[in-house]
């Protein structure tokens, strides 16, 4: 009776409404839970970051340069209106780092652990939501194969793999980091920081620079270089990929199609993108025209890797050719993996796409690839998120256009650089008015949080048709 009286008491609490309140929304539409928690952060960091205390001169940062500021950490862009290295106070710096590392998390797993402290249990449906961020097709499908996902009872090691392997990581290329800063004469102090705020800046494919040279310091450190490549590669596959290799990176074979494609179609996207840079730049002065042929090749790489949503660059990118602006859009646009701190339309929506024109070219009904063949609702899938990708990418760039009057090719990269979460800029980002501002904050908070969880979140209901109508082919092409 006792115990009965106070689980009453208890509900009838301020907190104990708001737990449940929250608990029942997670239940019910875990999509919009997840955006309602990336909203509440994104709203606290500017709050925050228009104290007085966050900038270096203790004034108040104008409201659109604080939304700006808190969008692009907490999804993990990189675009900023102010100058980052020298407008933020230690204070302001410090949010920024933790931040990156929240959003970098993702927003169905931030969401998943979100839910588990407020309503002290880990329920079927928080399960499945967190469950989801190793493959997403769980929002959009029904029951999948389970074979080629987390299972129920491993979601709490799904968790507990994002924490570590994001902790791992972002130690393990802070310690490649730290002695070379040393080497370059670089305080202790600063060495220390910077090297932290480096490696966590490229494990959450960010990008944001604690110097306000940027990386012209660093530009020739191959060993510098190289560190922050590693951990924008990683944090680039995913987290589901980064749990496959925990679990079985010596055998091969029992990793699943997923983490295969990722895989695959990252390897291939870097190396082309390098081999383009070097046939489209070799001849830029501004660029890479004045290097010999093994730094071309080095920088070219780097130039590919970072385009993943890496977002740090040796060079001024409006110096790049036209076409080479036209390919890194088309590989921003693409971004990393799935359920990764990259952004984009993911690397195996690309691939699905590509296997679904290979088996039509071949006559085949179903699309297969390394053995396995993969369910045509996961091309209706990809065939929506490009779709509303590139409406996003084309509104968001007409309003600029008409807000800047900047020229097309600045004006589009910019955009695709904010919806891909990428981070790299012409320069127009930084100049634009506070109602551009808005635009391009908007655009990134429409590529991170994705379009098929979006989509999700604005659905109601789903309800199942239990009648086929009448069939009729269009013609198409």
């Amino acid at each position: 009776m006792g115990r009965n009286t106070r689980f009453v008491q208890h509900h009838t609490t301020w907190y104990g409404r708001i737990r449940e309140a929250v608990d029942g929304l997670a239940r019910t539409s875990p999509s919009r839970f997840a955006i309602l928690i990336f909203t509440a952060l994104i709203l606290l960091f500017t709050l925050l970051f228009s104290l007085p205390i966050a900038s270096a001169d203790s004034a108040m940062t104008p409201l659109h340069d604080a939304v700006f500021t808190a969008v692009s950490v907490i999804c993990v862009t990189g675009l900023s209106t102010v100058d980052m290295a020298t407008h933020w106070s230690p204070f302001g710096n410090t949010l920024v780092y933790i931040g990156v590392n929240i959003g970098g998390i993702g927003v169905l797993t931030l969401a998943s652990i979100m839910g588990l402290v407020i309503s002290r249990r880990l329920g079927l449906r928080a399960k499945l939501m967190a469950a989801s961020d190793s493959n997403p097709s769980r929002l959009h499908a029904g029951p999948i194969n389970e074979g080629q996902a987390v299972r129920l009872g491993e979601v709490g090691n799904l968790l507990l793999t994002v924490a570590i392997s994001a902790l791992v990581i972002e130690l393990a290329v802070a310690a490649i980091l730290f002695p070379r800063m040393l080497i370059d004469g670089v305080a202790l102090g600063d060495a220390v920081w910077h090297s932290l705020y480096y490696s966590a800046m490229a494990f959450t494919n960010t990008g944001f620079n604690p110097n306000a040279d940027g990386l012209g310091a660093f530009a020739n450190d191959y060993w510098f270089l190289g560190a922050l490549m590693i951990g924008v590669f990683l944090g680039s596959l995913g987290f589901p990929v980064i749990y496959t290799f925990a679990r079985a990176w010596r055998r091969p074979r029992r990793w699943s199609v997923h983490v295969k494609l990722t895989l695959l179609t990252t390897v291939l996207l870097m190396f082309a993108g390098m081999v383009v840079y070097i046939i489209l730049e070799f001849d830029n002065p501004k660029t890479f025209g004045s290097l010999n042929a093994g730094d071309t090749i080095f920088q070219s790489l780097f130039m590919s890797v970072m385009t993943r949503s890496g977002g740090f660059a040796t060079i001024d990118i409006s110096d790049l050719h036209g076409s080479s602006l036209l390919v890194t859009d088309m590989l921003m646009f693409i971004g990393g993996g799935s359920a990764s701190t990259a952004g984009g339309i993911k690397v195996t929506t690309l691939a699905v796409l590509f296997l679904a024109a290979f088996a039509e070219a071949r006559g085949k009904q179903s699309m297969e690839a390394f053995g396995r063949r993969i369910p045509r609702d996961i091309l209706r899938l990809a065939v929506s998120v490009v779709l509303w990708g590139a409406t996003t990418v084309a509104v968001a760039t007409v309003v600029v256009l008409q807000i800047s009057k900047a020229p097309l090719d600045m004006v589009l990269f910019d955009v695709i650089s904010a919806f891909a979460t990428c981070g790299l800029s012409t320069g127009l980002t930084a100049s634009l008015p506070p109602e551009g501002v808005y635009v391009v904050a908007a655009t990134m908070f429409m590529g991170r949080v994705g379009t098929v969880t979006l989509a999700a979140a604005l659905a109601a209901s789903t309800s199942r048709q239990l009648f086929k109508r009448p069939e009729e082919r269009p013609i198409v092409g």
